[in-house]
């Protein structure tokens, strides 16, 4: 069995961000050789997720002001983590939309269904973030 890892860095201007990063995971999976296997990327920052979903634009915009919703920003005071920071919120919206995900590779290819793309997203920005993309197969 093979195995392969590589980081990928992020640094969104804004707050709050969503990133189609499955060009990036395909260049890792034809980088790696790997043609049947398991690829996982997660972020590597507890205010960050990656997940899988449509890559449509009215959608990312319903995900961002329901997750605001969830867990708002302001004011900072509602919540106890705001001590030193600003960012609970964030802690809480990543864990809504979770730390990573697993996708099959099939013949080479990420084994998707239809629509299905890999985000990272950033919800504590404005500063450089990594997620960790590791493949295991043959």
């Amino acid at each position: 069995m093979k195995s392969y890892r590589k980081e990928l860095w992020f640094n969104t201007p804004a707050r709050r961000a969503f990133i189609n990063i499955t060009p990036e995971i395909n260049a890792c999976l034809a980088e790696s050789g790997i043609r049947e296997g398991l690829v996982l990327v997660n972020a590597m920052h507890i205010t960050a997720s990656v997940f899988i979903n449509d890559d449509e634009s009215g959608l990312h915009h319903d995900m961002d002001v329901w997750l605001d919703r969830l867990a708002p920003e302001k004011p900072y005071n509602q919540y106890r983590h705001n001590t030193f920071e600003d960012n609970a919120d964030a802690h809480l919206k990543r864990s809504v939309m979770g730390r990573e995900t697993v996708i099959a590779v099939t013949d080479g290819k990420l084994d998707f269904g239809p629509w299905e793309q890999v985000f990272y997203g950033e919800f504590d920005g404005k500063r450089r973030k990594r997620v960790l993309v590791k493949i295991i197969g043959e």
